[in-house]
């Protein structure tokens, strides 16, 4: 057994995963992590990384860039061009990320699914009952980055931004064990409510929810998206048109998307909870109109 294999092993423990992701000071941790992941000199970024590595299902090679100043600089990498393929078929919305498909299905009595059998209301994620009624009926995909994930997100058609708001919130592990013991997690943790409209005038909602170590989000279409905390909670207007795969903004560690669909949108078929997702790649289908 390798020693990744026995940290594996150790990980799959579910008490002793919660305990040691969880139950520990969260905040502070978070602090801390965030602070040492971005020292750049060279034997903390060789060893931090080397750590990262370690614990986590790291593939590099399709980054734009092969060195790294820091082990943040490594989380927030960017793509080298042409390392994923964006489905040009307009009647899709194509995955914002790398992620793997995590609970899923149609929002009904203002509810969705975190895990099997465990409902939060859609009301609480995004703190607008107005919009959590507009979403009545509609699908939801929840998407899930893990650490070693390339941690960015992009359009998932082409639109316009019409609003962002910023969600103060905790730090909580978002992995299925935490899933499954702590009840409307993604209700708890930092996020953003991120309102789309498409070019046919549909409306649809993103919500990046930020998670434990390092935490934060970024949105690089937005003035104030480089420092969202500083924004009060207040909704902030926009007008950003943004090409369909076009980079939205990035995690500074692994987290989860709640993709909330237009009208008539249905999962793919090919899919089903457990895919593992690429950015680009079909992941809603809108409605065939008859003629």
């Amino acid at each position: 057994m390798t020693l990744r294999e026995g940290l594996g092993r150790i990980s799959a423990q579910e008490d002793l995963n919660f305990l040691l992701t969880n139950r520990l000071p969260r905040r502070l941790a978070t602090q801390v992590m965030g602070k040492v992941s971005r020292i750049e000199q060279p034997l903390v970024r060789d060893a931090s990384i080397g750590l990262w590595r370690l614990f986590c299902d790291v593939d590099l090679s399709d980054a734009k860039e092969t060195r790294f100043r820091s082990l943040h600089d490594a989380f927030i990498r960017e793509l080298r061009p042409g390392a994923r393929r964006i489905d040009p078929d307009p009647s899709v919305l194509v995955s914002p990320s790398d992620a793997i498909l995590g609970a899923n299905g149609i929002v009904a009595a203002g509810q969705v699914l975190q895990v099997k059998g465990s409902a939060y209301r859609l009301a609480d994620l995004v703190q607008d009952e107005a919009l959590a009624r507009s979403h009545e009926g509609c699908a939801y995909a929840t998407l899930r980055l893990t650490a070693g994930m390339y941690h960015r997100f992009h359009a998932p058609a082409d639109l316009r931004v019409d609003s962002v708001r910023h969600l103060w919130g905790d730090t909580w592990n978002v992995n299925p064990i935490a899933l499954k013991r702590v009840e409307a997690l993604f209700c708890r943790n930092e996020r953003a409510v991120i309102r789309i409209r498409l070019p046919d005038g549909a409306a649809m909602t993103l919500v990046p929810v930020a998670a434990i170590l390092v935490a934060g989000l970024k949105l690089g279409f937005l003035p104030e998206g480089g420092n969202l905390r500083t924004t009060g909670g207040r909704v902030l207007p926009c007008a950003a048109a943004l090409a369909r795969g076009e980079e939205m903004g990035w995690f500074e560690h692994g987290s989860t998307i709640v993709v909330l669909a237009p009208p008539g949108y249905t999962l793919d078929p090919a899919l089903s909870e457990g895919a593992r997702l690429r950015m680009g790649q079909a992941l809603l289908r809108a409605p065939i109109r008859s003629h």
